[in-house]
């Protein structure tokens, strides 16, 4: 307990360090090499680190809307691991997710059409089981997309002099300052790396792009003074217009950009803040972190970050450039949410603990609709074009942040209400509070694989890595009703079918696992689980007409076909 006292001590020892801007890469041909490193937090020691072209985090990537782009990821890392996009609109094999592995030694180079709005997203690597490891230790960069309708607004973007990239992360540390990966001993905050950190802000409107990058940690950020500043972004792009806060809530893996009118404080010091003490119960970081009069997280209650103010950042306010942004645009972009009545199927998606307790929940493991994450098993089957309502039910005792890969969304309602004004953009994360249930809408546009699946999952990295995730393909329209051969390994016959479909594995040695099959929306209308069989007959009697999807799982692999039942 002495040893976080004095940690602490010396984080409230604000200003210290100028915070590390990252460098940055653009054109359309990046590379990046992931490598191990060394970085100082305290005096006489060093902390081994993993990052990007450095260290520790990596360089911001600038990428314009419409640019074809390839990522030249080398892994120089004594480990495999993988890379993935976050918020980013790109093909699942080239998302980066679990199944998507770099080896030591190899490099990945995924090649895209960049079709994101300009907003702030980032990379991180996704290895199951080990993303809060690597995430920890330093692999985390920025990526800022452009497109013309940002473009055309007064807005502050030159990088490092009045837009700036912070990315927020809390961080533990054993007697020996190395990383502790899980712990609720996080009792440390960084920005872009820096321990006791300042920036130097010219007396204009300037924007902060803000990320937070903790494993587990929510802030509740706010300006010292409670001074108004601007949402203008959310993960996915900008608002219709600016939004008047002073107090933004940020959970792991969520972005915003916010711009802060600091016209008439030159020379003045203002902190960033987290307001811990405002969080409600039931959020990581609140004073309890269940919402629920039961179970603790181990070591919570010691960490004095938990309910309390604390400083994040000290901004000092220093002249002003030329050619300052002095005004906040009264207008940005206009948003189009989908409507409720486009959608074609509600998913619902229930979170809960693996064992009831109290215990269980709030430290977890965590599964959602009673399963945790298996690399073999598609959740769901989602047809290509579908827009379709999620609705998430937490029913833990604390809050988790959910995730989407592959689309952005628009929230429709939390508990029933509308959300607040700065959360009716894009997003790609949001944050499920305990007991209650949070619905959006969204679109599965451009991209169908019917073998690499994209991820959802709780952006709180212990959980993930615990199995609070799960996967989905997005598949396209059947090409043809021939009977199908997959790979040369898989006959299934007749299509179209009337009465029954006959599935034999070419390869004797090989083995029908599990079976399943889904309608065009994605729902499941057949499963078949612990086969051990090379042939296998699916009776079709029952099914009405139309287009199927059928997904085996045998011993070397997964096969996906599209049949017509007539």
């Amino acid at each position: 307990m002495i040893y976080v006292v004095l940690m602490l001590m010396g984080y409230f020892a604000m200003g210290q360090n100028p915070v590390a801007i990252p460098d940055t890469l653009s054109g359309t041909n990046f590379n990046l090499h992931l490598q191990t490193g060394t970085t100082s937090f305290y005096p006489n020691t060093t902390t081994h680190t993993y990052g990007v072209n450095g260290d520790i985090l990596g360089p911001t990537l600038f990428l314009n809307k419409g640019d074809n782009v390839t990522l030249n990821v080398q892994n120089n890392l004594p480990e495999v691991t993988t890379i993935h996009w976050h918020g980013l609109h790109v093909s699942p094999e080239n998302d980066g997710g679990p199944h998507t592995t770099i080896d030591t030694g190899h490099t990945w180079s995924p090649h895209f059409t960049v079709l994101d709005h300009a907003a702030t997203y980032w990379y991180h690597p996704h290895l199951h089981e080990h993303t809060a490891e690597h995430v920890t230790k330093g692999i985390a960069g920025f990526i800022i997309v452009r497109d013309v309708d940002e473009a055309q607004l007064t807005l502050p973007r030159t990088y490092g002099v009045d837009d700036f990239p912070l990315v927020v992360q809390s961080r533990a540390f054993d007697a020996n300052h190395e990383f502790i990966v899980e712990t609720a001993l996080d009792t440390l905050v960084l920005v872009n790396a820096t321990k006791d950190p300042y920036l130097d802000v010219p007396a204009q409107v300037v924007r902060l792009r803000l990320l937070n990058g903790s494993t587990e940690r929510v802030y509740n950020l706010g300006l010292q003074g409670n001074l108004t500043f601007h949402q203008i972004a959310t993960d996915g792009g900008l608002l219709d217009a600016p939004v008047s806060l002073t107090r933004l809530r940020l959970s792991p893996g969520e972005r915003a950009e916010i711009l802060v009118d600091l016209s008439t404080q030159q020379s003045n010091t203002i902190n960033l803040m987290s307001f811990g003490s405002e969080l409600p119960n039931g959020i990581y970081g609140a004073s309890n972190p269940s919402a629920m009069p039961m179970g603790s997280i181990t070591n919570y209650s010691s960490n004095p970050l938990n309910g309390s103010n604390f400083n994040v950042l000290q901004l000092n306010v220093i002249a002003p450039t030329s050619n300052a942004v002095t005004s906040i645009p009264t207008a940005l972009v206009t948003n189009t949410p989908y409507a409720s009545s486009s959608s074609q199927i509600t998913r619902s998606l229930t979170f809960s603990p693996a064992q009831m307790g109290p215990t269980g929940m709030v430290n977890g493991p965590f599964e959602i609709n009673n399963a945790s994450f298996d690399m073999n098993v598609i959740n769901y089957n989602i047809p290509l074009n579908n827009t379709e309502i999620w609705s998430l039910t937490n029913q833990t005792g604390i809050a988790h942040p959910f995730h989407i890969h592959d689309v952005q969304f628009f929230i429709l309602d939390i508990n029933g209400a509308t959300p607040p004004a700065n959360m009716q953009g894009r997003k790609d994360v949001v944050l499920v509070p305990a007991q209650q249930t949070v619905r959006f809408i969204t679109k599965f546009e451009d991209f169908a694989d019917s073998t690499v699946a994209y991820m959802y999952h709780c952006h709180m990295l212990s959980h993930e890595d615990d199995g609070m995730m799960g996967q989905f393909l997005v598949l396209g329209p059947a090409t043809n009703t021939d009977n199908l051969l997959l790979d040369d390994e898989v006959l299934i016959y007749p299509n179209p079918t009337t009465t029954q479909l006959n599935i034999t594995l070419k390869n004797e040695a090989n083995a029908i696992e599990n079976i399943q099959v889904t309608d065009v929306l994605g729902r499941v209308v057949y499963t078949e689980n612990g086969l051990n069989t090379n042939v296998a007959i699916i009776n079709t009697q029952g099914l009405s007409s139309g287009m199927y999807h059928v997904f085996l799982k045998t011993k070397d692999g997964i096969y996906t076909g599209k049949v017509v039942k007539q």
